[in-house]
């Protein structure tokens, strides 16, 4: 569970880096170079009105998401998708990072996740992209998914 906090701090690192006494970073603000290898566990969210017609855009590699619809309204629940997905309307109301994590699956097999989930404005004003990160382990034998737990960040 080590790893999947640094990958979360480090990514949230970058994101108030970029923040700079705003609200919220532009999108092109995230740079992936800067993330390096974190990137492979990154993910873009673009916000659409109304949210069920939000969407996947970028998925990195160690993310990527087998026969699934990357968008809220045909994403399964139970999915890695799905879950980060649901918490969208919760980082659009509260305009800040939400960091999400515990039980789902990822291509058909359950996992054990930590994400953070970053709000991104071109304008500074409307939140048109959300920054994900995430890591995740295969569920043990006999180990009990989690309930999911939701902490709100910065600012």
């Amino acid at each position: 569970m080590r790893e999947e906090r640094r990958l979360v701090w480090r990514v949230l690192r970058h994101w108030e880096e970029m923040v700079g006494g705003r609200s919220c970073p532009r999108r092109d603000e995230i740079d992936p170079w800067m993330l390096g290898e974190d990137w492979a566990n990154c993910l873009l969210m673009a916000v659409q009105s109304p949210v069920e017609l939000s969407h996947f855009i970028i998925v990195g590699e160690n993310l990527i998401i087998v026969g699934e619809n990357l968008a809220v309204a045909l994403c399964p629940k139970d999915t890695l998708a799905g879950v980060l997905l649901s918490h969208l309307p919760r980082v659009l109301s509260a305009r800040r990072c939400v960091i999400v994590e515990g039980g789902a699956t990822l291509r058909g097999a359950p996992i054990l996740f930590r994400s953070a989930l970053l709000p991104l404005s071109d304008d500074g004003m409307a939140i048109d992209h959300v920054l994900g990160a995430a890591n995740h382990r295969a569920l043990r034998a006999g180990e009990e998914p989690r309930t999911q737990f939701i902490c709100m960040l910065w600012p």
